[in-house]
């Protein structure tokens, strides 16, 4: 008997089917069988093709994919998504404890398996799934919405109506890459070499009927705002997400101490293969949230956490060559060209050798067979030479007297390992200049990466800074080149444009300053707000800033006294080029220019987040440990052991009032 097509029957599958969802993939517990919940999702659709205008967002049809998009939306993180420091011994996992120890923290930790996938953010509102990004720059991702909606494992309702974001691991399984290279062989396509690439490239997708194709899972391990949900440890944050409906790891787990942590580690190490998914690694968690906040974060990574890489395998492959490449900054590299080798699931053809030292250390030999191995599953590094295989048709390695762009002669720094070439219009140095400009970090243009800037160089398209923006000049010879297409040029020539409306931190940083960061480009901009202003400074001047010293500020002056380089910004005005700092200008204020500060308990006139931009817009800085180095403790309501340890060391202490004060008129 045929049951009547009503909206309450949609509602009632649809809660049958969430539930079966969440039973499955959170708790692993499946409650119905595969063909009834075959027959039930089949009923569904027909409700729904019957009545679409029915159709929820949060029905689990929705996992089907369908959805094509132009291109991918950058999204902002309201929180930024930060990466982890990576260590690749077991002393190294010690002294990640000794450091937190000395802290005068004894933790717990949380050690959670290192999935081999592609990081994700999801936002939720009032319990539905609004959105999801990629990590991109830990700032600034990718709108991946359309095909992360194709995960079974990831809810598009959760069990409660929160507003919520949470972060995880996007992944392939071994099984699902197995039968997807199956299709691939039989339809005469390239075979996918590893999950990681299998997976990053379904959430590459414009059509996500792709992604919903290859059987793609996720595992959800990070909430970047406990306390704002009553959590008081780093464990809590994954029941409560698991509660919520999120699929977190089993293999997870809480321990007492370092030994155990290591324990952890060679456990999980002997399984690593008989996993469903590949790992490369474990990562290892504070567990407290108020220690986490204690120990803070640098400028790149958290202090309370880390990511134990496990020892990376090795390959045999033969050393046919030598060649020596030149950086930006005119760092002569050697590197080794090798028999290609797959290594990890990826191809490995070359690998970096350093500097002569290096070469000479390991004694290698052109014609030598060596060992390769990826460090840390990334960089790929010649270990050892395997003197028992010399035939004696090997050639010495010989270091390079010249430049091998320019031919001029390369000198060899004080103190130092490394030869470099001096001729600052060296062109191989002009490439790397160039590539650093378009880089993520800096300018961010995108399709101007590595392979396309060397393309555009050696055709004579691209020879300066500046030329980059001149290049809508010669769109149709662009489209004439072997590789590119009319599509292609147009949006790469967009992103060209868009780039001029980026911050002023973006271009400091992009024009290659030395000895500036990305952290230190940021400082420049908020402090001066607009390049002539940092331009004009002197010294001294710069001297007094945060974060930059007397190596630093000399490197900015010089940079800007050198007539080529104040020409390129000149011609960078005139392409109209963005020369101000676009968040709130810093201002040197007596009460915090210089000084540093603690912010401990709960503020009520403000986020965290808000007090400390504040602190930083005035001239100051933050930081998570009280110590003699400390200006002014600021406490908010259940301060704790920070503003016990204030009063000890005789620390200024400023109740959220002083400093609602100290702030007025500013």
């Amino acid at each position: 008997m045929n049951r009547q097509i009503t909206i309450e029957r949609m509602n009632e599958l649809i809660d049958i089917i969430n539930e079966a969802d969440y039973n499955y993939h959170t708790l692993d517990n499946p409650t119905i069988t595969d063909q009834e919940y075959d027959k039930y999702l089949r009923e569904l659709f027909d409700i729904e093709s019957t009545h679409p205008e029915w159709l929820r967002k949060d029905s689990p049809t929705q996992h089907a994919g369908g959805k094509v998009i132009d291109t991918f939306n950058k999204v902002e993180h309201r929180i930024p998504m930060m990466s982890l420091s990576d260590v690749f011994s077991e002393s190294e996992v010690i002294e990640f404890d000794n450091k937190i120890q000395k802290e005068n923290i004894h933790p717990e930790y949380v050690c959670e398996l290192k999935i081999d996938g592609l990081s994700v953010s999801l936002l939720y509102e009032n319990g539905s799934f609004v959105r999801a990004a990629t990590r991109g720059d830990g700032t600034i991702g990718e709108d991946i919405t359309h095909n992360v909606k194709t995960i079974k494992s990831i809810p598009l309702k959760l069990t409660e109506n929160v507003d919520i974001e949470v972060r995880g691991e996007i992944y392939m399984p071994k099984k699902s890459l197995e039968k997807l290279n199956e299709e691939r062989k039989k339809n005469g396509k390239p075979l996918l070499q590893n999950c990681r690439n299998a997976a990053a490239g379904s959430m590459r997708q414009l059509d996500s009927k792709v992604a919903a194709s290859r059987k793609l899972d996720a595992f959800i391990y990070h909430l970047p705002n406990p306390l704002e949900y009553g959590l008081s440890t780093h464990q809590e944050s994954l029941d409560y997400m698991k509660k919520l409906g999120f699929k977190t790891n089993p293999n997870n787990r809480k321990v007492k101490n370092i030994k155990e942590v290591l324990e952890f580690i060679e456990e999980k190490g002997s399984i690593r293969k008989d996993l469903a998914y590949d790992i490369d690694g474990v990562v290892i968690k504070v567990n407290k949230i108020k220690d986490q906040q204690n120990l803070g974060f640098t400028a790149k990574y958290p202090k309370w956490a880390t990511a134990y890489k496990f020892p990376a395998e090795e390959v045999l492959t033969k050393l046919n060559d030598i060649i020596f490449t030149v950086g930006r900054t005119g760092q002569i590299t050697p590197n080794a060209v090798l028999d290609p080798v797959i290594v990890m699931g990826s191809t490995i053809s070359r690998a970096t050798l350093h500097n002569e030292e290096y070469v000479k250390t390991k004694d290698l030999q052109i014609g030598d067979i060596v060992s390769i191995r990826k460090a840390g599953d990334v960089i790929p590094e010649v270990v050892e030479v395997k003197k028992e295989r010399r035939t004696g048709k090997e050639r010495p390695f010989e270091m390079i007297k010249n430049c091998p762009m320019c031919n001029s002669l390369l000198v060899k720094k004080e103190d130092q390992a490394d030869y470099y070439c001096l001729n600052n219009h060296c062109p191989a140095r002009n490439v790397e200049k160039l590539i650093h400009f378009a880089s993520r970090p800096a300018m961010n243009i995108d399709g101007l990466g590595e392979g396309i800037m060397e393309d555009l160089y050696n055709f004579k398209f691209v020879k300066t800074i500046s030329d980059i923006y001149l290049l809508k000049n010669h769109k149709e010879d662009l489209i004439e080149l072997e590789g590119y297409g009319e599509k292609s040029i147009q949006k790469l020539l967009d992103s060209i444009e868009k780039s001029k409306e980026n911050s002023l931190e973006k271009l400091i940083f992009g024009l290659g300053i030395s000895n500036v960061g990305s952290k230190t480009a940021k400082v420049l901009a908020t402090y001066y707000g607009t390049l002539d202003k940092l331009m004009e400074d002197s010294e001294e001047n710069l001297q007094l800033i945060p974060d930059v010293g007397k190596i630093i500020a000399k490197s900015i002056v010089s940079f800007f006294e050198e007539e080529e380089n104040k020409e390129l910004i000149s011609k960078l005005k005139e392409f109209g080029l963005n020369m101000t700092y676009l968040g709130k200008k810093m201002t040197m204020d007596e009460s915090f220019a210089g000084k540093t500060f603690v912010l401990t308990g709960t503020l009520t006139k403000f986020s965290r987040e808000e007090a400390k931009e504040k602190i930083e817009q005035l001239g100051g800085k933050t930081t998570g440990t009280v110590s003699s180095k400390t200006s002014v403790v600021i406490t908010g309501e259940s301060p704790g052991s920070k503003y016990e340890k204030a009063k000890e060391l005789g620390i200024t202490i400023w109740t959220e009032d002083d400093f609602l004060e100290q702030l007025k008129g500013k």
